[in-house]
């Protein structure tokens, strides 16, 4: 098909174009791609969804994009300025994010769509909305596997204008968010990051009210640094401790240390510079390598990670704890560590997790607890479910169980040591080459 002379929309500059192609030509999917990486340059987030449906526009589809919340409950859509929401737990848009699948469906106006999870990397950011426009055009694997390449390189874009646009920002989190959480939201990683060998994931809750709860890592090579951390108090203190650890644990880290007991004492350090009453941090540190599975891990006052081997969560993981993150026996000394070091087999799943999940309460004060979580690890272990959507799902029953609102911050951190784990997050069917060593 031909489409004449269009507006570019990327700031209110006309740039006359004539696209000629359809969606079996590969010239006409190069020039889609070409046509949002240019853009993309200057791009603000508010019209990153016109840009990509202008550009779908030569191939004689529409676009939009919607993005997750934090707590992946709601989609956004970016076209509407906000004020388009979609329910992501129930909608089949929500389901192709949910499972990392490309989704057939009909708009409410008879359009045939498809739904195509939208990823930074292996991080969830939302879901892209490709109208087929005319009646006879073929949902083909062809097709879907040049939409998603497409919602491949939204993601990234998405991912880089969130840094700088507050608007794009509140989409992401739905509203507003506290003080003490904004701080702590600026330093964390991206809640999913994957290699051939391993998926590391993560989510917090109450994500607008978190204070002292984080996760950290760090992919070197073969080796991953994995931090679960839950300072004491719900407030910006509580925020201030626990950043004040995670830069403590950075610092050290890229100052070349890589023994787990000096980089804890680096944060004892930097800790107890805070002014007034005594803060601490209770923290599980672990270093794995990925190439062989060797797990080294400390305990500072925290939960023992459970392991997940063969479906079920056969023991818990750890040294003896030593004292919190802060807390020095004497002064100028830190607290005495152990190292422990355990050999994790393909397949295995790391689960840590803070005290605000197994002390959920519900209306008669029952906890969520321990059993529980052993439970649903262990059913999400047996469906198959990619480690993002177990946390997600997890982190829908603690809700549940609370009446839909947690009263103390609860962090999930799964690590999956298998060489299969990040192709449950993409879709089934497609040719993908994914740079592996051959």
């Amino acid at each position: 098909m031909t489409v004449g002379a269009g507006a570019d929309r990327t700031g209110g500059r006309h740039v006359a174009s004539t696209v000629v192609g359809d969606t079996t030509d590969d010239a006409s999917w190069i020039r889609v791609l070409a046509r949002v990486i240019d853009a993309a340059h200057i791009v603000v987030a508010d019209r990153l969804a016109a840009t990509v449906d202008d550009a779908v526009s030569g191939v004689g589809l529409t676009a939009d994009v919607l993005v997750a919340d934090a707590s992946q409950l709601v989609l956004t859509s970016m076209s509407s300025a906000g004020e388009t929401r979609m329910d992501l737990v129930t909608t089949l848009a929500g389901r192709a994010f949910q499972l990392g699948e490309i989704l057939p469906g009909t708009g409410e106006d008879g359009e045939r769509l498809l739904w195509v999870p939208i990823l930074d990397g292996t991080d969830r950011i939302g879901v892209l909305r490709i109208g087929l426009g005319a009646d006879d055009r073929d949902d083909d694997p062809a097709l879907r596997q040049r939409v998603w390449s497409l919602a491949g390189l939204v993601g990234h874009v998405v991912a880089t204008k969130s840094v700088y646009s507050d608007r794009l920002r509140r989409w992401r989190v739905d509203g507003a968010v506290s003080a003490p959480s904004e701080l702590l939201w600026q330093l964390l990683p991206p809640l999913t990051f994957a290699t051939d060998r391993v998926v590391v994931s993560a989510i917090l809750e109450p994500h607008d009210q978190v204070a002292g709860d984080a996760f950290d890592y760090n992919v070197d090579g073969d080796v991953i640094d994995l931090a679960a951390l839950d300072a004491a108090g719900h407030d910006l203190r509580a925020s201030v401790t626990t950043a004040l650890a995670i830069t403590a644990l950075r610092n050290a880290r890229r100052s070349g240390e890589q023994d787990l007991v000096a980089i804890a004492a680096h944060a004892d350090a930097l800790i107890a510079t805070q002014a007034g009453s005594r803060q601490f941090a209770t923290a599980v540190l672990a270093r794995l390598d990925t190439a062989t599975g060797e797990l080294a891990m400390l305990n500072a006052g925290h939960p023992p990670p459970l392991l997940v081997r063969g479906g079920k969560v056969i023991k818990e993981l750890g040294p003896p704890p030593r004292p919190p993150l802060g807390v020095t026996l004497l002064p100028g000394r830190s607290a005495t560590a152990a190292v422990s070091h355990d050999q994790l087999e393909p397949g295995d799943r790391l689960l840590l997790y803070t005290d605000g999940i197994t002390e959920a309460r519900d209306a008669s004060g029952t906890f969520f607890g321990e059993e529980r979580l052993v439970e649903f690890t262990e059913h999400a272990a047996a469906s198959g479910l990619s480690a993002p959507e177990t946390l997600r799902r997890l982190t829908a029953a603690v809700l549940a169980h609370q009446g839909g609102r947690l009263q103390d911050d609860a962090t999930l951190l799964l690590v999956e040591w298998s060489p299969e784990a990040y192709l449950r997050m993409l879709p089934s069917g497609l040719q993908l080459d994914l740079g592996r060593d051959r």
